[in-house]
């Protein structure tokens, strides 16, 4: 007789018993799941613009009033008649990534987890959950230390220079600043999963503790695109608080 390739319909079989087709099936659910979330967010942020754009503006005007400037207002300026509505598109679809991320990790998290050990499936969901916080820390942090990275860059621009921003490059660093941050902010994680896994120890990472930090700070300096020292400070500082914490958790989950 000929084994069937598919399965009827009922109770998800284990993973060693799925088929190749079972498993194709499962990842295109996956997929329609996440891009349909993505699309969803995507949209809310188009007809949200405005009070969105708003809020991403507040560190322009906050560096405009810390350096005297406020007088000049804090708009921004196109000089292409498709600027405007691409960055309306641009920010509809970094909204659409950043919202649809938890919904992203999460059907990663249901498609990998049947896979894992029982030990390793327990770790999944607080990694999942873990990871999209430090993200978003991450971005927060540098939304806030945004409005300093403005200051430092108009003031060092001189006294006879006026700013005129466009939207995109604007929104260009911010985003740039937020995906970085966020990215790095995810430095944790990566530790402790490799101590779990047993590629470092917690002793090797108290041994390199000099060295890391050394590294962590020229990682900051050159990772940082507005290249301003308040960037790289907020950018350096938690990343080797992190390093130490990942030391304690990783000593601790080892007992």
């Amino acid at each position: 007789m000929v084994k069937t390739l598919r399965r009827p319909a009922g109770a998800r079989p284990s993973p060693d018993a799925m088929t190749l087709f079972e498993h194709l099936a499962e990842l295109r659910q996956r997929l329609i799941v996440c891009v349909v979330s993505f699309v969803a967010f995507g949209i809310a942020t188009y007809f949200l613009y405005n009070p969105i754009l708003g809020g991403l503006r507040q560190p322009y005007c906050e560096a405009l009033s810390s350096l005297g400037h406020a007088g000049h207002g804090c708009e921004f300026y196109i000089n292409t008649p498709l600027q405007g509505f691409t960055t309306r598109l641009n920010v509809s679809a970094y909204g659409g990534l950043i919202l649809s991320l938890p919904v992203i990790l999460y059907e990663l998290w249901r498609f990998v987890t049947p896979g894992l050990k029982a030990n390793e499936r327990r770790y999944a969901l607080p990694f999942t959950a873990a990871s999209v916080l430090l993200f978003a820390g991450g971005g927060a942090v540098a939304y806030f230390i945004y409005s300093r990275a403005l200051q430092f860059l108009i003031g060092s621009s001189g006294s006879h220079i006026r700013e005129i921003f466009s939207p995109s490059s604007y929104l260009s660093l911010l985003g740039a600043l937020i995906l970085i941050f966020g990215t790095a902010f995810e430095f944790p994680v990566v530790l402790i999963a490799l101590e779990l896994a047993g590629a470092i120890t917690t002793s090797g990472l108290r041994h390199f503790r000099r060295w890391a930090i050394l590294l962590v700070v020229i990682f900051a300096a050159v990772i940082t695109p507005s290249s301003d020292p308040f960037s790289m400070l907020a950018l350096a500082v938690p990343l080797v608080v992190f390093y130490e914490g990942a030391i304690v958790v990783g000593r601790l989950l080892g007992k």
